[in-house]
């Protein structure tokens, strides 16, 4: 898994642009959570999404920048999350152990089909 850091609003902003063109998640990651720890480590073992661009946010290092998230994406803020995103939308937004490959290739599918 490759992961794209995010450390400013723009690198957020581009990452909506480039959803019109190729799916895109936000990973939140909190680095003093095992949970988050743990969710992340599940979404790399299990991570086989070669056409998904993956970001990366330290929250503690930018929580301005996940403020930002929540407040351009309009969603509430978690931590750990992971926002999928396309056409600039958010269609898959889960958080801690609930964060799922298999949920988001289902999101994907889903938009797929519609």
């Amino acid at each position: 898994m490759n992961w794209n850091n995010i450390q400013t609003r723009k690198q957020i902003e581009d990452a909506v642009n480039a959803s019109y063109q190729k799916y895109q998640i936000i990973f939140k990651h909190s680095t003093t959570c095992p949970v988050s720890s743990m969710a992340k480590m599940r979404l790399e073992s299990k991570w086989d999404l070669n056409h998904v661009d993956a970001h990366f946010l330290d929250l503690l290092s930018y929580r301005s920048i996940s403020n930002y998230i929540a407040e351009s994406l309009e969603v509430h803020h978690e931590s750990p999350q992971l926002l999928l995103l396309k056409n600039g939308d958010v269609i898959y937004d889960s958080s801690h152990l609930d964060i799922s490959v298999d949920e988001i290739k289902e999101s994907i599918n889903y938009s797929e089909q519609a």
